[in-house]
C-alpha cells in the first residue's frame, strides 16, 4: 500500500510540473506576442508620421491647386498672407507653403502681399522665410515698384536676416537692378557689403546674379570687389567664378 501510495504522489506532481511548464510556456509566448505587438505598434507609429510629413506636401499643393481654380482668389490669398505673421507655428508654416506652390505658378496672384514678404524674411519660422525669401525675386519681376516701396526696410533687414533671408534679399536687390537702373544707385552698397561678406559658395551664387544686373561703374564697381577675393576663398570655387568672369586665376592657384 506504501509502495502504491508513494507512486500516486509522484505521479501527481510530474503532472503538477507539466501543467506549471505550460503555463510558463503560455507566458513566454504572451510576452514575445506583446513585444512584438509594441514593436509593430512603433514601426506603424513612424510611418505614420512619415505619411503625415509626405501629406503636407501634397496638401499645400492640393490647397493651393483650389485656390488657383477659384474665380476670384484675391480673398483667399490674403487670409494665407494674414497667416504668415500668425505666432502658432503649424498655421503661419502651413500657409507659407500653400503661398510657395501658387508663387510657383502663378506670381502675379501674390503680388498685394509684398509687406507680408518683406516682413516674412525675419519671421521666427523659417518656413515662412523662405517662402518670402523665394517670393520677393519673383514680385520684384513682375512689378518692382511694388517691392521698391520697401528698399529702407528690405536693407535694414539684411543684417538680422539668416542666410536663406539674405540670399533672398540679395536676389531681389539684383531683379529691382535688372528691371531698371534707376535702383542701382539706391542699392550698389548693399549689394557690395553683401559681396564682401558671402563666403566661397555663396558669392559664386551671388557674382552670377548681382553682376549681370548691374551697368555702368556699378557693375565695374562690384566686379571689381568680386576678383579681388579670389585668392582669399577655395581654388575649386574663385575658378567657378574665374570662368563666369571669364577671367584666369592668378598663377598661385595653377
Amino acid at each position: 500500500m506504501t509502495t502504491r501510495k508513494a507512486a500516486r504522489t509522484q505521479a501527481t506532481k510530474s503532472e503538477e510540473q507539466r501543467a506549471g511548464d505550460k503555463v510558463s510556456a503560455g507566458k513566454g509566448s504572451a510576452d514575445t506576442g506583446s513585444a512584438d505587438q509594441a514593436s509593430s505598434s512603433e514601426a506603424g507609429e513612424a510611418k505614420a508620421q512619415g505619411s503625415a510629413k509626405k501629406s503636407t506636401g501634397r496638401g499645400a499643393a492640393a490647397v493651393a491647386g483650389q485656390i488657383l481654380a477659384e474665380e476670384s482668389p484675391a480673398a483667399s490669398i490674403s487670409d494665407l498672407g494674414d497667416k504668415l505673421s500668425d505666432s502658432r507655428s503649424t498655421v503661419a508654416t502651413q500657409a507659407a507653403r500653400v503661398l510657395s506652390e501658387i508663387v510657383a505658378h502663378k506670381p502675379s496672384l501674390v503680388v498685394p502681399l509684398v509687406d507680408r514678404f518683406v516682413a516674412g524674411l525675419t519671421s521666427k519660422h523659417k518656413r515662412v522665410v523662405q517662402t518670402s525669401a523665394e517670393s520677393l525675386p519673383a514680385v520684384a519681376k513682375i512689378a518692382p515698384a511694388r517691392v521698391a516701396r520697401h528698399l529702407e526696410t528690405l536693407k535694414n533687414s539684411f543684417e538680422p536676416a539668416t542666410a536663406v533671408g539674405r540670399d533672398g534679399l540679395v536676389r531681389t536687390f539684383a531683379t529691382l537692378c535688372a528691371a531698371s537702373v534707376a535702383y542701382q544707385k539706391r542699392l550698389e552698397p548693399s549689394l557690395t557689403t553683401a559681396l564682401e561678406s558671402a563666403d566661397g559658395k555663396t558669392l559664386v551664387q551671388w557674382s552670377q546674379a548681382v553682376l549681370p544686373a548691374l551697368k555702368g561703374e556699378p557693375h565695374a564697381r562690384a566686379r571689381a570687389v568680386v576678383e579681388g577675393r579670389l585668392d582669399r576663398i577655395p581654388r575649386e570655387l574663385a575658378q567657378q567664378i574665374a570662368d563666369f568672369l571669364g577671367v584666369k586665376l592668378r598663377p598661385r592657384y595653377r
